[in-house]
């Protein structure tokens, strides 16, 4: 069977395409870096700072006036621009005509302006917090207190303390409105325990599907049929860091498994002292549905 259409990603980020947004080029830049991955970000500050290397050893040789650099040498001018932005200064490379002064000056300032602006933003990408939410592979949905649930787990990964946590569930769904219009609607579904005082272990987040519930009644097939997905949110207070973390996670029909519950992760371990197995994290096991079809 074709895997359903997803239009939320499992991290809970939109997959869709935007069409016919006009962007500059610095559009939103700080935002684009912020969320850059460690990665691209490195990537983009050494490309920068060849970049502004290239320009300025071009400059200079075409100029010329730097003492003791070789005619025509691109190493000498590139490695002597090297020095005056990060004003190193070694001493063998000088400045001698009036034209290489001025452009020593202007690539000494850019080298200031831009230690201090690079500065600012690696700390603003290092500062800022990020959560390490661990979301079950997989939600299920069985019998739970005699009332058929859907249920799915999260776990704090960090191992710190998250207060005042709060999570949302909700579905987003295919429909036809009376008017013969297909939209895409989103539902809320309460949880049993929407907060926590304090986030620091496991939390099993359950989903009565009563005669309220917008599942009642549904199966796979029939979600499959509405395309459904599922979306769940997490937000706290960090801590360590004094800030709001978020978390977002998403489940299609395929990650639903019908008729079955998550395997109990906390009891004791094989050295005596009690605790939780995280190795147990995403298994799940057989479990009746009593009146829920499969």
């Amino acid at each position: 069977m074709a895997e359903p259409q997803r239009f939320i990603s499992r991290e809970g980020r939109s997959t869709l395409v935007l069409h016919g947004l006009q962007r500059g080029l610095l559009h939103d830049a700080y935002h684009s870096w912020l969320a850059a991955s460690w990665t691209r970000a490195l990537a983009l500050v050494v490309i920068a700072y060849l970049a502004i290397n290239l320009l300025f050893a071009l400059l200079y040789l075409a100029l010329g006036g730097v003492e003791n650099a070789r005619p025509g040498s691109f190493a000498d001018a590139f490695f002597f621009s090297v020095q005056t932005i990060a004003t190193i200064g070694y001493g063998k490379l000088a400045p001698v005509s009036l034209a290489a002064h001025l452009l020593v000056t202007i690539e000494s300032f850019c080298g200031i302006t831009g230690l201090a602006l690079m500065t600012g933003l690696m700390f603003a990408k290092f500062a800022r917090p990020s959560a390490r939410v661990l979301w079950s592979e997989v939600a299920v949905v069985a019998v739970m207190d005699g009332v058929p649930s859907l249920m799915f787990r999260v776990a704090n990964a960090r191992g710190n303390q998250v207060v005042e946590a709060q999570l949302r569930l909700g579905m987003l769904r295919s429909e036809v409105t009376r008017e013969g219009e297909r939209i895409r609607r989103q539902h809320d579904l309460k949880l049993v325990r929407p907060n926590s005082a304090v986030f620091a272990l496991s939390w099993l987040a359950i989903h009565r599907i009563t005669p309220d519930s917008v599942l009642y009644g549904q199966t796979a097939e029939s979600l499959r049929a509405f395309n459904a997905e599922l979306y769940a949110s997490l937000t706290g207070l960090d801590e360590t860091f004094n800030q709001t973390i978020h978390s977002r996670h998403s489940y299609n029909v395929a990650e639903i498994q019908w008729g079955r519950r998550f395997e109990d992760i906390m009891g004791p371990l094989a050295d005596g002292r009690f605790g939780i197995d995280y190795t147990r994290f995403h298994q799940t096991k057989p479990a009746p549905l009593e009146g829920v079809e499969k």
